[in-house]
């Protein structure tokens, strides 16, 4: 392996790139503190990857979409696991880029000379948001439509040009085709070409100006570590531990998709993803003639001041956070503001009791095919077939039951539970009803 390497190395120079980046120097030593950065950029190849594989089987059109969404749910080999780690991977990124962010504004890691650096990563949180935005509205659910209709309203309430962003976002006069294939195309090849691009600026920074290191300057002076190998041993621990955090997620948290969206259907309420809730919480309590200033005054000017907060920053080099009293004040209201109004929304969530349009779905299925006639579920019912009662319990398994319903001879020989002409999605939403009957439920 090492005369491979030296060959390589005799022709592509590997040795210099190595030492460019493993022999960093951090001053004041390697820490755990640093590892959320390396952390955004592994789960954002792992969207990369998943998204790729999903993308396989995903087909970008009203008919097709949420269908293509089911098949890789239910038929495609491990499809439900890579669409969970997609899923929980877009929470956890969201999660990982605003501890990094965090970070350095506590270590005042964006004063000079690194000004720049903290612009790009700026930039490169809202390309994070914008991904969460458009993959949103790609399973073409109910929740889906209904919540990316809200979020293009919102535009068009932005003077002068609203209107024109609204046609920008739908592709047209309504939400529809044109649509979905505009934020698919957007989500799977302009965000991913940006996003890369401002990674390479973000790191091509970091190896011009170092990484900042401690806000204790006699601390950072008093010597320095290179990124190799503790760093990397730390950064690779936080990785395997955020996959197998994910892996858990994605396979005893399902993600259960609503209805197919339906245009006519003016009643759904969407419950947009949790790192968007405080913003729709905060809506509900501007109306009127200031709604404007929910949509898009004080969104713009959170972002400006963001972008520009190092320039707006008077103690240039003053990096401890005791000696920074009103942006540190400035920065623990901001939270409190954002982690008060996802608390009020989630208790307002979580205290009206939600069914699955697809488990009531289901269960309404079982009342027309007359199932109880032969199976007794809670104590209604024939004692013909097997009980239902907790069969969600005694069978976990979404494919047994799918194959089951498909076909009973495939899965139980000798059953004399007839052939029902089932749809997919009937037969998907037999199955969560199934798996909803459980006794902790």
């Amino acid at each position: 392996m090492s005369r491979l390497y030296d060959w390589l190395d005799s022709r592509l120079k590997l040795k210099s790139v190595e030492r460019t980046l493993l022999d960093e120097p951090i001053p004041g030593g390697a820490s755990w503190i640093y590892v959320f950065g390396s952390a955004t950029l592994f789960l954002f190849v792992l969207q990369a990857v998943t998204g790729m594989f999903l993308a396989v089987y995903y087909a970008p059109t009203p008919d097709h979409a949420y269908d293509s969404v089911q098949y890789i749910e239910n038929q495609v080999t491990f499809g439900w696991f890579v669409r969970g780690l997609h899923h929980w991977g877009a929470s956890a990124m969201v999660v990982a880029i605003g501890l990094h962010m965090l970070q350095v504004f506590l270590y005042g890691a964006f004063k000079p000379p690194r000004e720049l650096m903290w612009m790009v990563g700026v930039v490169l949180f809202l390309i994070v948001m914008m991904f969460a935005f458009t993959g949103y509205l790609l399973p073409w659910d109910q929740t889906a439509y209904w919540a990316t209709q809200i979020g293009i309203n919102m535009a068009g309430t932005v003077p002068l040009v609203g209107d024109f962003l609204v046609k920008v976002l739908r592709g047209g006069e309504t939400l529809g085709a044109l649509t979905l294939s505009r934020f698919f195309a957007v989500h799977v090849l302009f965000l991913p070409a940006l996003i890369l691009a401002g990674i390479m600026l973000h790191l091509f920074i970091l190896r011009r100006v170092g990484p900042a290191g401690p806000w204790d300057e006699a601390k950072a002076a008093a010597g320095s570590e290179t990124f190799y190998p503790r760093q990397v041993y730390m950064d690779a621990v936080v990785m395997l531990g955020v996959f197998i955090v994910l892996a858990a997620l994605a396979t005893l948290v399902p993600f259960p998709l609503t209805d197919k969206a339906d245009p006519s259907d003016t009643s759904f309420v969407p419950v947009p993803e949790w790192y968007f809730l405080f913003y729709y919480e905060f809506l509900k309590h501007v109306h009127g003639p200031l709604e404007p200033v929910a949509t898009w005054i004080l969104p713009g000017a959170a972002v400006l001041v963001m972008l520009f907060w190092p320039f707006l920053d008077w103690q240039k080099k003053v990096r401890a956070p005791a000696s920074r009293p009103l942006g540190m004040a400035l920065g623990v209201l901001f939270l409190v503001f954002v982690f008060s109004l996802l608390g009020i929304s989630l208790k307002n969530l979580y205290a009206v009791k939600r069914v699955d349009p697809a488990i009531a779905h289901g269960k309404a299925l079982v009342k027309q095919f007359g199932c109880t006639a032969c199976h007794r579920i809670h104590g209604e019912g024939g004692a013909i077939g097997p009980e239902l009662s907790y069969v969600g319990d005694r069978r976990p398994e979404r494919e047994w039951h799918f194959k089951h319903f498909r076909n009973p001879q495939s899965v139980s020989p000798g059953s004399i539970m007839p052939k029902f002409p089932l749809t997919d999605q009937e037969l998907h939403d037999l199955t969560s009803y199934m798996l909803s009957l459980r006794r902790e439920t």
